[in-house]
């Protein structure tokens, strides 16, 4: 619930390149005077950062500055963390849908041993279909989350089946080749099979129609009581009931298969638990093993307990160049907020950038004390906030191939609360984007010269605050009310948006304070302008180039951004606040008064946050259901011919680097970074090397 996810893909970035200022290092000793030059981040010619482009995608490459300076054994223990990320990939498949792995074999063995012209029309087809694929995680958009399609007839799939290695392909026992043609040709073509991957329409049974792989055999009435029954209000350190764990109906009883070993996954988490131990005996410090320790048994009992355990044990260390986030984490793919997805990102710390970060989450009690909501919902004594920038090394799960670019954890709010919260800006994912992005965009939907020339000049800087604020003052400010129950029980399915439009709106509200000038976070308010103007443009008009024609906005970040922008238009109506101007046949929308949308940035703040406090659902769903989920499809129809006259691709992900680890005498002495290149050729090795689960579970 806490990750910026996604970001950068969900408000499509728009940065500028040329003359560009690229802000790295922002900190609090006499820098305000050198924000024209210092720490700039010139575009790299010498890296090529994208790779390939298909469908509405773009596959892109990032490095990772500063691994090749780090210490043998911090390398040695970034190469375990390594092959635990990747370990776990298959997780995050299954829960996506019951048969992705069955799919993926398929997928995998057609593009692999395929006997026939590889130049032919429906071979090319397909293998969009295949990159689709694995960049989803499986066969539902990994934003819109509907299933798709290849663009091949099904005689054309058999033929393609047919032609490839049968031997290899996933045919059940007793089976016959015919019939898993058959079976496999249905799955992947018959529209009415798992149309949705997660359903958020509040009218219908939102499990039932949803295909993740967290229920089954159950509706939502079921589930709500299951965990209702779970939920002791009264605790003063509350688990998140139902994390990690799939609920089904078996003899007629609700039973919970927990990812843990010996349950399910049990084969996929042994091999992590194997190279954790290893990365453990590397650890910098004794905090950072402790912590190690209590995630690996985590992993074996399966208790909740312990899984906040380890979380209080990793926001303890904050000591450490190498950290890892590693389990089952955020609960957007499940419409009731309960189950959370495998995820894994190993990084290290960029320690010049992280002075920016730190100069913000040093004065997290500032923000909170001067914060526009009520005094009751302020914390009295902010804890634990620590803020840092890292560089990437791997992402697997629900952070790959599209990744966040911010992350704020962990979710459990008592524990955020008593012991605080870590914050990070993922800086060389940042970087990749700035560096393969072009202003199109800008030109195309942003109205003057005055606020383009603005965006080229502090675009990439205000991104970057945004995402700050968003992580380490947003998500950890404010306090929910004595006796009452975590979001994901108050506020439902309604619980997601909710929070993100939270952190959204206190980063909005202090970008256009003067402290931020003051702490030497930014230059000038003419920052916090920028921010004002992308925020407002991007989520009025240019995410929805994402949506297709007809449909509602579902995902929770798009529902969040598009409840802010039209709230703020509503209420600043009567003083022309945001103005919405015609040129050309075009729709623009412009900031007349910076200073009151300002203020209402602050009263919006204070009613979701009184929401969250309160546990108020009915209000949530108005504010959702109002301002953040129908579209205008007028104006939809303008953005789409818009964007699609652009050529560009609304949505990108990552190849990830690989690490070799250098042997000698048995022993690791070194390990060596390097940069694929081709997207279908590092699928294929994951799944050659990395599948550890049965096809089914």
């Amino acid at each position: 619930m806490n990750f910026l996810k996604k970001y950068h893909s969900h408000l499509i970035k728009v940065t500028i390149m040329k003359n560009k200022i690229k802000i790295g290092l922002i900190g609090l000793l006499g820098l305000a005077s050198s924000f024209a030059g210092f720490g700039q981040n010139e575009k790299n010619e010498t890296f090529n950062y994208v790779a390939d482009q298909f469908a509405d995608l773009r596959i892109l490459r990032y490095n990772v500055p500063g691994f090749n300076e780090l210490p043998a054994k911090q390398k040695e223990m970034v190469y375990y963390l390594y092959e635990a990320t990747l370990c776990g990939r298959d997780i995050f498949y299954d829960q996506n849908y019951k048969y992705n792995l069955i799919l993926r074999k398929t997928i995998e063995t057609i593009v692999g041993t395929y006997k026939g012209d590889k130049a032919d029309k429906d071979y090319q087809q397909f293998l969009v279909y295949a990159k689709r694929f694995w960049f989803s995680n499986g066969f539902h958009h990994h934003y819109s989350k509907d299933k798709f399609f290849p663009e091949i007839s099904e005689a054309a799939f058999k033929t393609l089946l047919n032609n490839s290695d049968i031997k290899a392909l996933p045919v059940n026992k007793n089976e016959s080749v015919q019939a898993f043609e058959d079976r496999i040709t249905k799955l992947i073509f018959d529209p009415t099979i798992a149309p949705k991957k997660v359903n958020q329409d509040a009218h219908a049974d939102m499990i039932k129609t949803s295909a993740m792989n967290f229920y089954e055999g159950v509706s939502q009435e079921e589930v709500i009581a299951f965990y209702d029954k779970q939920v002791d209000k009264n605790s003063k350190t509350p688990v998140m009931v139902g994390l990690n764990s799939k609920l089904v109906k078996e003899n007629g009883k609700l039973v919970e298969k927990k990812w843990m070993v010996g349950g399910m996954y049990s084969t996929a988490i042994q091999k992590m638990i194997y190279w954790l131990k290893k990365a453990k005996a590397c650890a910098e410090n004794n905090q950072q093993k402790e912590a190690l320790e209590k995630m690996i048994l985590f992993y074996k009992t399966g208790n909740l307990t312990d899984f906040d355990n380890y979380n209080i044990s990793w926001i303890k260390d904050t000591a450490s160049t190498v950290d890892v986030v590693n389990g089952y984490i955020e609960v957007y793919n499940d419409p009731l907020g309960k189950k959370g997805s495998f995820e894994s990102i190993v990084s290290i710390k960029d320690q010049i950038s992280s002075k920016r970060i730190k100069a913000i989450g040093d004065q997290a009690q500032w923000f909170e004390d001067h914060s526009s909501i009520l005094p009751e919902h302020k914390k009295k004594k902010v804890t634990g906030i620590s803020a840092k920038v890292i560089n990437v090394v791997v992402e697997s799960g629900d952070a790959a191939p599209a990744t966040p670019i911010g992350i704020n954890l962990p979710n459990n709010e008592w524990i955020r609360g008593a012991h605080g919260s870590k914050s990070v800006n993922l800086d060389n994912i940042v970087n990749a984007y700035d560096n393969a992005s072009g202003g199109s965009v800008v030109n195309e939907f942003y109205y003057s010269d005055e606020i383009k020339e603005r965006i080229k000049k502090y675009g990439s800087l205000a991104d970057k605050l945004v995402t700050d604020m968003h992580e380490v003052i947003g998500h950890a400010s404010g306090q929910i009310n004595p006796g009452v129950g975590q979001p994901h029980s108050t506020l439902k399915n309604y619980a997601s948006a909710l929070e993100e439009a939270r952190a959204d709106i206190v980063a909005l509200y202090y970008l256009m304070d003067p402290k931020l000038v003051e702490i030497g976070a930014m230059p000038s308010l003419e920052c916090g302008k920028t921010a004002y103007d992308e925020y407002i443009t991007k989520n009025l008009l240019i995410q929805l180039a994402r949506i297709k024609p007809g449909d509602d906005i579902e995902e929770a970040h798009m529902r969040d951004r598009s409840m802010i922008c039209k709230w703020v238009m509503e209420k600043g109506a009567a003083d022309n606040v945001i103005e919405k101007k015609m040129r050309d046949g075009k729709t623009f929308y412009v900031i007349n008064d910076y200073e009151k949308l300002h203020q209402l940035f602050g009263q919006l703040l204070r009613e979701l946050q009184r929401i969250k406090s309160e546990g108020d659902y009915q209000a949530g769903h108005d504010l959702i259901e109002n301002y953040g989920v129908k579209v205008e499809q007028d104006l939809h129809k303008e953005v789409l011919a818009r964007y699609n006259g652009l050529h560009i691709s609304p949505y990108n992900g990552f190849i990830q680097p690989q690490l070799t680890p250098v042997i000698k005498g048995g022993k690791i002495v070194d390990v060596k970074i390097s940069y694929p290149t081709d997207f279908v050729e590092q699928m294929l090795y994951y799944g050659k090397n990395y599948s550890l689960l049965p096809l089914e579970n």
